[in-house]
């Protein structure tokens, strides 16, 4: 019996200065995706507190539970305009901003002595599907110093522990238009979040065929 490919979508709650995130119902709607494409694909979804302590709580937890091939995580950058499909996640954690439940790390860095980990070459596959849909979407080696870059860094660790998920991938987003916000003259329009879907699935479709095609590389898997 073939098995089916797990894939884990992940976005974050609100955290001060940002009230509303739009990966709460991104990942909403692409967990809840009924096409044929995905006939043979299991599909999990969880929204994270934008917390340390819940990355580190849950996120074992999470993969434990559902055993995903691959984990496709989302988060928003409230000063970019486009979508960034993050290359890598950087050894490093901000000291001066709190989390959500105020509370603040105390190094200047997740792991002692390590180099930035890179997500790997799916990304460039990631990108090129969000862009075939019209999107501005781009590669970004910097996935900032909070809990985007933060959970990416967790996400690889997993992979490269030898027995979590396959691949992993992060995808900023940005804040999306409400009303006519997106359409004031002089200023560039922002994304809206049917716009966001249809690259949002489209970047999952590629995760899939992605994490088939490590699967029997590196399991030796009939999927």
């Amino acid at each position: 019996m073939n098995e089916k490919i797990r894939i884990l979508i992940t976005g974050f709650g609100p955290f001060p200065g940002a009230p509303y995130n739009p990966t709460q119902p991104l990942v909403g709607r692409l967990a809840q995706l009924r096409r044929p494409a995905f006939a043979d694909v299991e599909l999990s979804s969880h929204i994270f507190p934008v917390t340390y302590a819940a990355v580190d709580r849950q996120l074992p937890r999470l993969l434990a539970s559902y055993r995903p091939h691959a984990l496709l995580m989302f988060g928003l950058a409230t000063r970019t305009p486009y979508v960034r499909v993050e290359t890598r996640a950087r050894n490093s954690v901000t000291m001066l901003w709190p989390d959500a439940a105020h509370a603040r790390v105390r190094k200047g860095a997740i792991a002692p002595n390590a180099d930035a980990k890179r997500f790997g070459p799916h990304t460039a596959r990631l990108l090129r599907a969000a862009r075939l849909t019209g999107i501005d979407a781009r590669s970004s080696r910097d996935a900032g110093s909070y809990l985007c870059n933060y959970l990416s860094w967790r996400g690889i660790e997993r992979v490269r522990c030898g027995n979590g998920p396959l691949l992993a991938a992060f995808i900023h987003v940005p804040l999306l238009a409400r009303g006519n916000a997106s359409r004031r003259k002089g200023t560039a329009p922002r994304i809206t979040l049917e716009e966001l879907v249809d690259a949002g699935e489209a970047m999952l479709l590629e995760m899939v065929k992605s994490a088939r095609l490590a699967a029997r590389e590196s399991r030796g898997i009939k999927i």
